[in-house]
């Protein structure tokens, strides 16, 4: 008979020894024993010290492993809504069959003799708190290091880690204090004033008027799904709202185009800029010396523009974390872009599960948003069956998301680009430039649905009731060669 297959349990990596790392370096790692027994005999007295105890520290911040004890089974009798004494606390260990591990009763009442004032109890949490900080620092160096050393070790991934280790480790530090309603109101006022002198925005604008009444701009740590079929005018309206906030507005925006080279986009960007035809731009038909100088001139302003365009294919989640964190950083980007979600790369022991795959890339994409402060617009695929649905116009609706129903669930807002000449709905020339903007989902504000005209010789979206000026790109050689504009 062959022999059994056995399961054998993937290696984990060691967990940091402090104690073990101190002694291989020299040093102890940073402790304060005795404010510990002051901490834990000063719960034992006062209730009030046990509530201040309680909000600012955890089981962690103590090194010693039974004050970690009794600490747990104070923090469990403050779950269960009983008072903290020697008493409760002895039958507490005891359930836990850790009484006798601690000491017995007798180390109890011996720290409860070791307090020197139950008023300083704030400054021994701090003093707690900062050899916190300085172990789970001396941590996370140790763990990078390891990870340093791992060939297997991917160095994009080894940078998140590492940003994310000493991140958690100084959050310790960071302590949010209750607000009094009064001055929640003048920070609030502050903010209204602010928005006064941008136009009543509060966001990243889109630079079209009837999207950004409703959004009030893209809004910080949002994600912002853009969804439509293939060849509506997902990377179109997309490139339209780049152009709109780094020309219009001057701010830094990141592009990471999956699917398309930097040029091309480039050549898009200028065709909507110029009003050139598209063909023109893209080399098809012959410039006529007036064009190009239009150009020339009409490319100044976006020559000088804050985009920052990556066209790294199949990129991972992970890699893209790190480049929009040091994009934030170092370019002050106020708005990302991904073109598009699903040819992103999701976590590799999640290849081949599609589904499970996505989801990761939505959730990290979400994740992402909220902690860089900045709004990112995912573009996404719609599936098959929101061509195909009967009635309704053939209008997508969320359920049309492809792939993973957590990009609805992500996704703080969930927008489609429906365009009827695309589902041979148009019948006169004028429908075929009508496009509908549908604010599906919108968790901090109202849905819509928005007209809008798309020029596709132009690669350009216009508010419906706008009058698109393309006299330059239109005008005879002689008429463009007297213009003022040249």
């Amino acid at each position: 008979m062959p022999p059994a297959k056995t399961n054998t349990p993937r290696k984990r990596k060691p967990e940091v020894n402090l104690e073990t790392l101190g002694l291989e370096i020299g040093n102890k790692p940073p402790q304060a024993l005795d404010v510990e027994e002051a901490v834990l005999g000063a719960m034992l007295l006062e209730a009030s010290c046990v509530d201040m105890a309680m909000e600012e520290l955890n089981a962690s911040c103590f090194y010693d492993p039974k004050h970690k004890m009794i600490f747990e089974a104070m923090a469990s009798l403050v779950t269960d809504h009983t008072s903290v004494d020697i008493i409760t606390v002895s039958s507490k260990l005891k359930a836990q069959g850790n009484l006798e591990i601690v000491g017995g009763p007798v180390v109890l009442a011996n720290l409860s003799e070791k307090v020197g004032s139950a008023a300083h109890i704030e400054y021994y949490t701090k003093i707690l708190k900062q050899k916190t900080i300085q172990r789970d620092l001396i941590s996370a160096s140790y763990e990078i290091l390891r990870d340093s050393y791992d060939e297997s070790v991917k160095v994009d991934d080894l940078i998140d880690k590492a940003q994310n280790k000493i991140f958690d480790a100084i959050q310790n530090s960071v302590r949010k204090e209750v607000q009094d309603i009064g001055s929640v109101i003048n920070e609030a006022m502050k903010n209204i004033e602010d928005m006064q002198g941008n136009n009543g925005l509060s966001g990243v604008p889109s630079g079209f008027l009837s999207i950004d009444t409703i959004t009030m701009g893209w809004q910080k740590s949002d994600l912002i799904i853009l969804a439509a079929r293939p060849s509506v005018g997902k990377t179109a309206f997309s490139l339209n709202i780049v152009r709109n906030a780094a020309v219009d507005h001057n701010m830094p925006v990141a592009f990471f185009s999956l699917e398309m080279p930097a040029i091309q986009l480039a050549k898009r960007l200028m065709t909507s800029e110029t009003g050139l035809e598209a063909e023109k731009i893209k080399g098809g038909v012959r410039l006529q010396d007036y064009e190009w100088q239009q150009l020339e001139y009409k490319l100044k302003d976006l020559s000088k523009a804050p985009i920052y365009i990556d066209d790294t294919p199949s990129l991972p989640i992970m890699e893209f974390r790190t480049k929009a964190k040091n994009l934030v950083k170092n370019k002050g980007v106020r708005l990302i872009v991904v073109d598009y979600l699903q040819l992103m790369q999701g976590p590799p022991e999640l290849r081949g599960m599609r589904e499970q795959e996505v989801a990761a890339i939505s959730r990290t994409l979400k994740a992402t948003a909220k902690e860089l402060d900045v709004p990112i617009i995912a573009l996404s695929q719609l599936s098959r069956q929101a061509a195909q649905r009967q009635g309704g116009g053939g209008k997508p609706v969320l359920s049309d998301l492809r792939e993973s129903g957590s990009i609805e669930q992500d996704a703080d807002m969930v927008i489609f680009i429906h365009r009827p000449d695309a589902v041979g709905l148009s019948e006169t020339p004028e429908d075929r430039e009508k496009t509908f903007i549908i604010i599906a989902k919108h968790r901090n504000g109202q849905t819509a649905e928005i007209e809008m005209i798309f020029k596709g010789d132009q690669i350009k979206f216009m508010e419906s009731n706008d009058t698109l000026d393309i006299r330059a790109a239109s005008m005879p050689m002689e008429s463009a060669m007297n213009s003022d504009e040249f």
